[in-house]
């Protein structure tokens, strides 16, 4: 007979991922996929991958990193392909490197295909816990223990906490711990890692009021529809928008409206010293909007719907964490809103990160062995940011337990590259959050060419099927002979003076190619083809990811030169990120590096001159005598 005391599962595993919010999902499918054995421990099941603010993903830049994700074999992008009720390309009315997929979903949705996914993945596991230690033996991680008592086993784990991390919630003067509204926060973590010699601090981020939307007058409100193109997340073609598209509303706050936050101020955690840690510069409160935009007598709103069969609304741009009555004033002060009624208002969080430098581009903390940070626990912000980090945390813990070279995206690869290299290399001093100007090679990062840029990686990683790996190769195909038939298809004046006419384009003179024609920006391809039938019926001819082909090819052929610049000058930069000097220089003795300089050095220590480069308060002077002190 079995000892009364003894388990029946086995709780040994290759992954533990602590978390299953975006950053923990991505990380947790992953190290499956890859085929580690690996288990995913939430508080609750009924909530994986919660959007806790905005029912939304994407924007400028982290569109991008959706996209990225996806081509890497991560999931964020097939579920919110899959849950969307509204998609938008934004920047159109720029070039193509600023353009940027945004998709608001339905949350429930959401959360369904996420957790259809964890709960299907080959290698796989849920236990539904609270971690609150890691299990260290000589500097490296061993395992987890759980408020329930139980000890799991690991080889490595992945710690992707996001707010809960002593989490603490914020209404006016009422405080109340938790990681979400009525979710409980998580003890015990921090405090470990603080006594082992990780550095942590708090932040703050908030989310504004939910509202009934039969209490909306959608008639005092401008309607903002979505689009139904071809555009989506995800580059694989059987996956498709499937739910009834919904629209966004927009109003405004008014002198009113901020009357009356004026007057609840003095009860606002953020200016009364309640809160004193680190907020997010990029998405303000409204209080702290009517502050530091004082000029200002109108701040645009925007209502966005949280499902299909939800009427719940969630009111964008209008983040607080003042009293409750304030926030049902102001918002009834709104023009379209003056009957609403509140699901639950908006509130401020507090909650511990750690400071990002003391990771390496792995994600793997410099001082514990095998053990991953991931997502707001790196003092970032946003979904995507933290799916980003999500899916090269449980890349590499997967090869931490089964060899393998380590997996890095660089600057020049992908926006996910830029952002752990700026989350290692020069830490954070708010909630960071990813731009298009953070970005030194915009247009070799569009959200037209991720697969292109990255399906190899995760094919070769064996984190994608072959299938996919095809259809991209086939996608190259057709790329290379349509842009093969526009530079060998000669067209003459008499056949496409009318139409350059039409166009409000300089008419021809003589003959030309077709790629030196589509160069002119007042048309494209598929313009082009009403008047070139032999173009017209090569693009007919093309698979069915047609508008995709036809859309990249022209981005290809009009910044051909730019593109070509922007990759010699990376090339150039990228010769600085394979010299070597991680424990290869005492710092603390190079007299004629700069105070500043060896202080950051040695506490940051790069794995290469070209991460050195990067961090701020080194000099070019510096980077020279790195490159002297190794023989360059």
């Amino acid at each position: 007979m079995q000892a009364q005391n003894e388990l029946f599962m086995d709780f040994n595993y290759d992954v533990i991922v602590i978390g299953a919010g975006h950053a923990g999902c991505e990380a947790a499918t992953a190290s499956a996929n890859l085929g580690s054995k690996t288990l995913l421990i939430t508080m609750d099941m009924n909530k994986i991958a919660q959007m806790s603010c905005n029912p939304a993903v994407g924007g400028i830049a982290k569109g991008q990193i959706v996209r990225e994700i996806d081509a890497l074999g991560g999931q964020m992008g097939i579920v919110t392909d899959k849950s969307a009720i509204q998609f938008r390309m934004l920047n159109r009315s720029k070039g193509p490197a600023m353009w940027s997929p945004r998709s608001q979903s339905d949350r429930h949705r959401f959360i369904e295909e996420w957790t259809s996914i964890v709960s299907n993945t080959d290698n796989l596991y849920i236990w539904q816990d609270t971690v609150n230690e890691l299990i260290i033996d000589n500097k490296q991680v061993t395992g987890v223990r759980t408020l329930l008592g139980v000890e799991m086993k690991a080889k490595s784990v992945v710690l992707t906490a996001g707010t809960f991390l002593s989490g603490l919630i914020h209404v006016g003067k009422k405080q109340a711990s938790g990681g979400r509204v009525s979710e409980p926060a998580s003890y015990g973590i921090t405090e470990q890692l603080k006594s082992i010699g990780f550095a942590a601090d708090r932040m703050k981020t908030g989310t504004p009021m939910r509202v009934d939307g039969r209490t909306i007058d959608f008639s005092q409100l401008t309607e903002q529809e979505g689009e139904n193109d071809f555009h989506k997340f995800s580059f694989l073609k059987e996956v498709q928008r499937e739910l009834p598209q919904q629209s966004c509303w927009i109003t405004y706050t008014n002198e009113h409206t901020h009357e009356i936050l004026h007057s609840g101020l003095e009860f606002s955690p953020l200016y009364n010293g309640q809160i004193q840690s680190i907020g997010p510069r990029y998405c303000p409160s409204i209080e702290t909007k009517i502050i530091t935009f004082a000029d200002k007598n109108a701040h645009q709103l925007f209502l966005e719907p949280e499902g299909v069969n939800s009427r719940e609304y969630y009111v964008n741009g209008f983040s607080s964490s003042l009293p409750l009555q304030t926030q049902i004033d102001a918002i009834q002060s709104v023009k379209g809103l003056e009957k609403a009624q509140l699901y639950r208002p908006g509130y401020a969080i507090e909650y511990d990160f750690f400071d990002p430098t003391q990771l390496k581009h792995t994600l793997e903390t410099k001082l514990i062995k095998n053990l991953f940070f991931a997502g707001q626990v790196n003092g970032t912000t946003g979904y995507e940011e933290a799916g980003g980090q999500g899916l090269i945390a449980g890349i590499n813990a997967h090869i931490n337990c089964h060899g393998g070279n380590e997996f890095i995206l660089h600057r020049d690869e992908a926006y996910i590259g830029v952002l752990i290299d700026d989350l290692v290399t020069k830490g954070v001093d708010e909630p960071y959050r990813m731009f298009t100007s953070r970005a030194e090679y915009r247009l070799l990062l569009r959200q037209d060419d991720a697969d292109a840029r990255l399906t190899k990686h995760s094919y070769d990683l064996g984190l994608v099927k072959k299938s996919r790996y095809e259809q991209l190769q086939n996608k190259k195909s057709e790329q290379e002979k349509l842009i093969s038939f526009l530079k060998h298809f000669s067209i003459k004046p008499k056949d496409v003076n009318s139409f350059l006419v039409a166009h409000n384009s300089t008419p021809l003179e003589h003959g030309c190619k077709l790629s030196d024609l589509i160069l002119r920006p007042q048309f494209g391809l598929s313009d082009l083809a009403e008047a070139v039938p032999a173009l017209q019926e090569k693009l007919e001819n093309i698979s069915e990811i047609r508008e995709e082909i036809i859309e990249s090819v022209e981005v290809m052929l009009k910044y051909a030169g730019y593109i070509e610049r922007e990759k010699l000058i990376a090339e150039k930069l990228q010769r600085l990120e394979h010299i070597i000097i991680r424990d290869k220089i005492d710092y603390s003795t190079v007299q004629s590096l700069s105070t500043e300089a060896r202080q950051k050095l040695a506490r940051i220590n790069p794995e290469t001159i070209g991460q050195a480069s990067r961090i701020p308060g080194i000099s070019p002077s510096d980077v020279n005598i790195l490159l002297v002190m190794m023989g360059r």
